[in-house]
C-alpha cells in the first residue's frame, strides 16, 4: 500500500472512530508499527492529527479568542443561527451560551418576541439591547475571557435557581463516539451544569467542528435534544451522529 493510501486510511479511521491505534492499524494494513508511527509523525507535523501514546487523535479546531472568531465562517453561522432561532417559542426561558454562533441566534430573533433569556455571557446580553420584550437574566461569576463567559461556583449557584426550557450549547468539537467537547475544563463544567438544568438542549456546529475532539468532554451526544448542522453536509457523514441517538437538524 502506498504511503498516501495509508495516510488516507488513518484519517478515515480518525473520523470514524475518534482515535487511531498504531498497533491495530499495522495489523489491519499488514505493515510494521514503525511505518504507522512514521506516518503519524509526518501527519502531525502537517497538522492533520495529534500524536498520543500508542496512536493519534483528531485535531480539534484551533479557535482564537472571541473577537477574532467573529469573522470566521460568518455565512455558515448566520444560517445556523436562523435555524436555531426558529426552534424558540414565545414565552419560553432560553439559555444562550457564549460564542459567535450563539450571537447569530440573537440576531435572528424577532423584535416582538416575548421571552426570558438567561446567559452567562455579557457579550450575548449586550446583543439583546434592542429586544424590548426580552427579559434578560445575566449570570455572574469569574469571567473566562477566551469565550467571554462566567464560570465558577457563583455562576453554578445562580444556574441552580432557574429551569430553562431550551439551552443553546456552544462547543468546539462534536464527534459521534466521543460526544461534545471544548478546550477548557472549567468551561466544560459550567456547560454541563446548564445542560443538566435545561429541559431541552440544542448544539449548532459549523462543518469544521464535526468529527473532531477537544480536550475537555462536556457530554455524550445522547444527552442533547438535537444537533444543528449546516445544510449540504454529506448524508453519510451524519449517519454515525444519528446512530449515536441524537436528532440531526440541517440548517
Amino acid at each position: 500500500m502506498l504511503g498516501s493510501q495509508r495516510r488516507t486510511h488513518i484519517l478515515e479511521t480518525l473520523r470514524r472512530e475518534g482515535q487511531a491505534l498504531a498497533g491495530a492499524l499495522a495489523r489491519e494494513l499488514d505493515v510494521s508499527e514503525d511505518t504507522i508511527r512514521r506516518d503519524m509523525r509526518d501527519m502531525a507535523a502537517q497538522g492533520l492529527l495529534k500524536r498520543v501514546h500508542g496512536g493519534a487523535l483528531p485535531v480539534a479546531p484551533d479557535l482564537p479568542d472571541l473577537g477574532l472568531r467573529r469573522g470566521v465562517a460568518h455565512a455558515e453561522k448566520a444560517a445556523l443561527g436562523a435555524r436555531a432561532a426558529a426552534l424558540i417559542r414565545p414565552g419560553q426561558m432560553v439559555f444562550l451560551d457564549g460564542g459567535t454562533t450563539t450571537a447569530e441566534i440573537v440576531r435572528h430573533l424577532r423584535r416582538d418576541s416575548a421571552l426570558t433569556v438567561a446567559t452567562h455571557s455579557p457579550t450575548i446580553a449586550a446583543e439583546l439591547e434592542h429586544h424590548p420584550l426580552v427579559e434578560v437574566i445575566l449570570i455572574g461569576g469569574r469571567l473566562y475571557r477566551h469565550s467571554m463567559v462566567s464560570v465558577g461556583a457563583a455562576a453554578m449557584q445562580a444556574i441552580d435557581a432557574i429551569r430553562p426550557d431550551i439551552f443553546f450549547l456552544g462547543v468546539t468539537a462534536a464527534h459521534p463516539r466521543h460526544g461534545l467537547s471544548t478546550g477548557d475544563f472549567e468551561e466544560a463544567t459550567i456547560k454541563r451544569h446548564i445542560l443538566s438544568a435545561s429541559v431541552e438542549t440544542y448544539v449548532a456546529v459549523t462543518a469544521a467542528k464535526l468529527d473532531a475532539v477537544s480536550p475537555c468532554r462536556i457530554a455524550p451526544l445522547d444527552a442533547i435534544t438535537g444537533l444543528i448542522v449546516p445544510a449540504g453536509i454529506a448524508a453519510e457523514r451524519l449517519v454515525a451522529y444519528r446512530e449515536a441517538g441524537v436528532a440531526v437538524i440541517e440548517g
